[in-house]
């Protein structure tokens, strides 16, 4: 008996991780999302295991601004490197800060939140006091202030990205908390004597989970785009690290006799960001409990 009833648990929590994902799955945007983003996933790991098929890096100014061929899939630039690896190369970089600077915002974010929702009195005037002063500045002049103080290195730009993203997450998680913290079962789990810190991690968090969730993969492309503006302004990570926002910086004046050298990072940073925006679509239906049931 102690064997079944132990296995329910884990039963039903898999049976709603395949709803979800059918959902997602049946998702239009979901999908398209999830090939995009899966298709630059190959290219960060290809970058990142070395499978280029050329070396970044290299310079061969005898095959400078030679146009997309079998031998260069987008060309090469002016300096005659291969454009596909740099850009292959530049969406690795690019991700790796987002994912960093996300995954900074969230731990951030979420636990200020959680922390000011289910506490109130001094701790949400102060956190919601800091929340309103960063709000008060345009995300992209907040981070190219701080870029700007800040050593030139990809993790002080990703740090320079979180913190302009951590007031959105306890916005987002703040909100429902203060539903959660008034419901039935979180009132009797404080009148059973359990400490505020074990309801939060135990009733509070898990409740809150799938509003996280879709809500990184929004962030991720507004990094993804805020690391794309600070290294076409200067201030992303310095030469030679490849980048998508120094390389359309760079080809700004070969734009009319290599249209190639901007077309093809400014391709991939639009359908980086709307893949990830599309997924973000597809798993904020499939994690909405009024859509179960429903396809």
């Amino acid at each position: 008996m102690s064997d079944i009833t132990g296995s329910a648990p884990a039963a039903l929590a898999q049976g709603r991780a395949g709803e979800r994902l059918r959902l997602l799955l049946h998702s239009r945007s979901g999908m398209a999302g999830l090939v995009v983003v899966g298709l630059l996933a190959v290219l960060c790991l290809a970058a990142a295991f070395g499978l280029l098929p050329y070396d970044p890096l290299a310079q061969t100014p005898a095959l400078r601004l030679r146009p997309p061929s079998a031998a260069h899939w987008f060309g090469t630039d002016q300096f005659g490197r291969d454009v596909f690896s740099r850009v292959a190369a530049g969406v690795a970089n690019s991700a790796l800060i987002a994912l960093v600077a996300v995954a900074f915002a969230t731990i951030v974010g979420t636990l200020s939140g959680v922390v000011a929702g289910f506490y109130r009195g001094a701790p949400d005037a102060v956190v919601s006091g800091v929340t309103n002063v960063l709000f008060a500045f345009p995300p992209l002049l907040l981070a190219l202030s701080l870029a700007s103080v800040l050593d030139r290195s990809w993790f002080t730009i990703a740090v320079a990205i979180a913190i302009v993203y951590v007031p959105i997450f306890i916005r987002v998680t703040r909100g429902p908390v203060l539903s959660l913290r008034e419901i039935d079962y979180v009132k009797a789990a404080t009148s059973t004597g359990q400490s505020r810190a074990a309801i939060m991690f135990r009733h509070v968090l898990p409740n809150i989970t799938s509003i996280v969730i879709v809500q990184v993969t929004l962030s991720l492309s507004w990094a993804v785009l805020t690391e794309a503006s600070l290294s076409f302004l200067g201030l992303g990570a310095p030469p030679p690290a490849p980048s998508l926002g120094s390389m359309i910086y760079e080809a700004r004046t070969l734009v009319y006799i290599a249209p190639w050298t901007m077309a093809a990072p400014g391709i991939v940073i639009v359908l980086f960001v709307v893949g990830l925006n599309l997924l973000g679509d597809g798993l904020r239906d499939s994690l909405d409990p009024r859509n179960r049931g429903t396809k």
